[in-house]
């Protein structure tokens, strides 16, 4: 395909910023490497070893990223564990000690205040050495609001100074960058610094936000970082994108054994401090019973409507934020909505613990030994049914639960749409599966409590009889926060595979898989776009869903430019145009790169050249080749003619030349080029006509074409 260089130029075949690559030829230039490299192992032993150390590269690439990402995880929810107590108290054995770690081997803790010991001591018992009365409360209350707003404060600032690529979820970016667009510096050893630090501070603040998503941004930045440790990767854009538009095995392969080395080394660490893996670990007593299908899927319908919700009002606060004064001040408004988030959070229990916590909390299957509020039952202590649990009528604490939890859940709804996107680290996974478990577990003590007092009904009468254990309201959090992250991300199968991973609840496969296709279903109805594939479309960056179906009857020749009455399309002739003639057309205008053809009049396609590569291409020939000049000829033919004598040397340019550009005609539909870009990965094609150029059609006139077919604005795509 390619004419390579025998000596390349440095920068000869990279790309600009806020360009996007072209894959056909990337993958072209790596097979003619891997095929170079195969031909030489046959010729010493030194090949050999290169050849078996460069195939070994991969899987040692692998491992290292499976180390440095499971070992970042591991010390961000170690930090952010630590810190996130720091705003109660402070351990006096040790301060590098959070709560529940300093009073794990303390002597003088009693079942009924477990999470008191001597060795944790509040602000207000450290200031003003009592921890009783209304002005120990507005202390505490004064330092927790305090701790939050220095977290939120460094966290911003640490992000506007230092990496402004380390805002945000990374999700929108990472999609974009995967599909071959090049953000430099998104995933560089800044942003992975700043990001690990701020996304500790930015949790630990106490906003509605979590940290699952903005640690994918992370975990991208360990395998950018180590990819340049390696040729094969450092050099090929494409190589460093393997799961974008297809997935080839070997990729599943190596993804696999990174998730593995990365597992180990998180489970050697132990941060969650249970020797599980898992972020949520629940052990459920009770089967369910197929009526539960019911409000399993009204859990579905609550998640939809939820996910809908949210990503209208989510994309209308941040298009503001972008369009008006309020983008200018992000410091202000992080700390803004860290004091209100503080102010309000603190009063309620349940909104002053971490998200986490809380959704641990809500998922939990009431046991004799608990002594959370949500377990409290009147007869919890009756074991008359053989050591099981019977029926519970609520007790006071479950019912001041409810009113407490339904608080939080206004609170998380409400706030949560003005945290996701302000200039800090944040993930939507943890606040949008907490909006569900809570709504789940209101629901699920409405049931218990219905088939307690009504175990004669219909349609409870025939599996749950009285005495028995038949509704686990733990389940039905864990099914809502499946439907909430559903309707919010518009995940399926991997939403499903998600939740086993933090729960290891496989045997309520079918609870999770109706309630995240309901909620699917019910926010595809509203609006078709995840929260992710919006925040795309708002920033303008060029994506291509795989997933959408183009059915609009248009043809190529609709959409390629020049259209009808604009000026002619750009070119460059193979044989007749100065180096002058060629710098002139690179400086008039901002497009990628220009096809070749053989004359003007003749409109032959011969191939199409880079913008990047030809200003290299030239200013290092006026550097280096004697006798270059403005005058001279460019040549992209494989021999140039004979030249009078005293003429300047010739520049001959082929070797930057791709001399199979994909092209089209102009009567082929746009349903098929649509595919053909997704699939190939295209940047560009060319149409033609009986094999005269007629047009061009970049990735971004796709996109545009897209969108102006589904009525929204063309000119929100932004990059190339």
């Amino acid at each position: 395909m390619m004419d390579f260089l025998e000596e390349p130029i440095p920068g000869v075949g990279t790309y600009d910023d806020f360009n996007t690559i072209d894959w056909v030829r990337e993958k072209s230039r790596d097979r003619d490497r891997h095929r170079e490299i195969t031909n030489k192992s046959k010729e010493s032993t030194w090949a050999l070893i290169h050849s078996v150390s460069d195939a070994f590269s991969g899987w040692l690439l692998m491992l290292l990223i499976g180390l440095l990402s499971g070992s970042l995880a591991g010390l961000i929810d170690i930090s952010a564990h630590w810190m996130t107590d720091l705003k109660e108290g402070i351990c006096t054995e040790g301060f590098w000690f959070n709560h529940e770690h300093c009073c794990w081997n303390s002597e003088h803790v009693t079942f009924e205040d477990r999470d008191k010991c001597p060795e944790w001591n509040s602000w207000s018992q450290l200031l003003i050495s009592t921890d009783e009365g209304a002005f120990a409360y507005i202390v505490n209350y004064f330092m927790y609001v305090l701790w939050a707003l220095l977290f939120a404060f460094l966290a911003v600032s640490l992000v506007k100074v230092f990496a402004p690529y380390a805002c945000g979820s990374g999700i929108p970016e990472i999609k974009t960058i995967l599909s071959g667009f090049i953000i430099r510096g998104y995933l560089g050893k800044w942003t992975l610094i700043i990001k690990t630090i701020t996304l500790v501070l930015a949790v630990s603040s106490g906003l509605s936000l979590g940290k699952e998503g903005p640690l994918v941004h992370v975990a991208c930045c360990c395998g950018n970082i180590l990819c340049h440790c390696f040729n094969k990767y450092r050099k090929n854009e494409a190589k460093r994108r393997e799961v974008s538009y297809y997935f080839p095995l070997k990729t599943l392969w190596r993804s696999f054994f990174a998730a593995l080395v990365a597992a180990f080394t998180l489970r050697s660490i132990n941060p969650f401090g249970n020797s599980r893996l898992v972020l949520f670990y629940v052990e459920f007593h009770t089967p369910w019973h197929l009526f539960e299908l019911v409000p399993f899927i009204l859990l579905g319908i609550f998640g939809g409507l939820w996910g809908a919700l949210f990503i209208r009002t989510n994309i209308a606060w941040c298009r503001k934020r972008k369009t008006t004064q309020l983008g200018k001040y992000p410091v202000i408004e992080v700390l803004v909505v860290t004091a209100i988030t503080a102010i309000l959070a603190f009063p309620n229990e349940y909104t002053r613990m971490s998200t986490s916590e809380l959704i641990s909390e809500l998922f939990n299957d009431c046991g004799l030994l608990d002594s959370s509020k949500l377990c409290d039952y009147e007869n919890r202590f009756n074991t008359s049914k053989g050591g099981e649990l019977p029926d519970r009528p609520a007790g006071v604490g479950v019912y001041s639960a409810m009113w407490q939890l339904a608080l939080t859940l206004i609170l998380k709804i409400v706030i949560t749409i003005f945290t996701f996107g302000m200039k800090i680290p944040s993930g939507l996974f943890i606040p949008s599966m907490a909006v569900g478990a809570i709504a789940g577990r209101l629901l699920g003590v409405g049931m218990e409590q219905l088939a307690y007092y009504h175990h004669d009904w219909a349609i409870f009468n025939s599996w749950c009889s009285q005495g028995a254990d038949c509704i686990t309201p733990g389940l039905y959090a864990m099914v809502g926060a499946a439907a909430c992250l559903g309707g919010v991300t518009r995940m399926t199968v991997s939403l499903v595979v998600i939740m086993f991973e933090l729960t290891g609840g496989l045997e309520y496969i079918v609870p999770l898989m109706a309630a995240a296709m309901t909620s699917k279903w019910v926010a595809d109805a509203l609006g078709r776009e995840g929260i992710y594939d919006a925040h795309i479309r708002l920033n303008g960056y060029p994506f291509l869903e795989a997933k959408e179906e183009f059915a609009h009857k248009t043809l190529a020749m609709d959409v390629m430019k020049p259209r009808r009455n604009d000026p002619l399309l750009t070119v460059l002739t193979q044989d007749s145009m100065t180096v002058e003639d060629v710098e002139t057309i690179i400086s008039e205008t901002t497009y990628s790169g220009f096809p070749v053809v053989v004359s003007r009049e003749s409109q032959r396609l011969v191939g199409f050249v880079l913008r990047r590569d030809l200003i290299i291409s030239i200013e290092n020939a006026r550097k280096k080749q004697d006798g270059v000049v403005s005058t001279s000829i460019i040549y992209f033919t494989e021999h140039s003619p004979p030249m009078p004598p005293y003429t300047p040397p010739t520049l001959k340019l082929r070797n930057i030349l791709d001399l199979s550009p994909f092209t089209v005609t102009d009567l082929t539909p746009m349903e098929i080029v649509v595919d053909i870009f997704r699939k190939l990965g295209l940047r560009q094609c060319l149409v033609t006509h009986n094999g005269r150029l007629l047009g061009i059609i970049t990735k971004k006139d796709v996109l545009k074409h897209i969108a102006q077919m589904a009525n929204q604005d063309p000119d929100s795509i932004l990059f190339n």
